[in-house]
């Protein structure tokens, strides 16, 4: 299983010998720091968590990861919405992805560890899968993830109204963000730049 790493983040495959130490910072951070993102409390929603993730893998509709900085669990991400397209550039990879399901401890929050996650997904999406597009999308409501995912120099698409039930059990208008294959390079470069300030 493919495992990606840099010398700010090491992201390895999503097992259920995760649970433990993603539970264990779930418990311990404040519910209103995720007030506006999925994160399981309980041993059996962790559970069902990580094994939701784990099924789509095996379909190929998704690749999780558990988030570890100097050996330690900060919390996961992952590609997910594998779209194959039916048409004769069609390598077997996907053609586009959508990155999300990420959630960090307070600790990893505001560090390098975002910036140098998203550099090496996206990296793999666009220079391995070869993928023509990135989706990133956001509760409309979450400023701070809306800022962080514009700081990655993805373009803003406009917004899904009323189109799921929020974690807050709000209808959620979902923000809509893409990076594209030819856009690729200089968001590379500005990444890279980011995490030079490290």
């Amino acid at each position: 299983m493919t495992i990606l790493e840099n010398q700010f983040v090491r992201l390895e495959p999503l097992q259920e010998t995760h649970i433990p130490a993603l539970l264990e910072i779930a418990q311990a951070t404040p519910p209103s720091e995720y007030a506006l993102t999925y994160v399981p409390r309980t041993l059996e929603a962790m559970t069902a968590y990580v094994q939701t993730a784990l099924q789509a893998r095996e379909a190929k509709q998704a690749m999780p990861f558990a988030t570890t900085k100097n050996g330690v669990v900060v919390g996961c991400t992952r590609f997910g919405n594998l779209e194959y397209w039916a048409w004769e550039k069609q390598k077997g990879n996907p053609d586009a992805a959508e990155i999300g399901w990420t959630w960090l401890a307070p600790s990893a929050q505001r560090t390098s560890v975002n910036s140098a996650a998203k550099l090496l997904m996206l990296e793999f999406a666009f220079e391995t899968w070869g993928v023509q597009r990135v989706t990133i999308k956001t509760n409309e409501r979450n400023t701070r993830s809306r800022n962080a995912i514009l700081r990655l120099g993805a373009s803003f698409e406009g917004v899904l109204r009323a189109h799921v039930l929020g974690n807050d059990g709000e209808i959620r208008n979902t923000a809509m963000y893409s990076i594209l294959e030819s856009e690729w390079a200089e968001v590379k470069q500005r990444l890279q730049g980011f995490l030079l300030e490290h």
